[in-house]
């Protein structure tokens, strides 16, 4: 019996209060969910464009947040 098993990279965005939201590497691209959302905001083709858009998702006046990876 053979098992396929699939990774994902995952990273975590922590701003001044804590995880804001998480990025995951997808056979698509790379997919943004903010902390506590149900739903994705979306799928962007680079890493670099992925962090903007969380960044561009939080509240007003928020700092660029610290990116690890999990």
């Amino acid at each position: 019996m053979q098992t396929s098993e699939s990774t994902t990279t995952l990273w975590v965005a922590y701003g001044t209060g804590g995880v804001v939201g998480t990025i995951r590497k997808g056979d698509d691209g790379y997919v943004v969910t903010m902390a506590g959302a149900s739903e994705s905001v979306g799928t962007y083709p680079t890493m670099e464009a992925a962090k903007g858009a969380l960044n561009s998702h939080q509240r007003p006046g928020s700092g660029w947040p610290q990116f690890r990876e999990h």
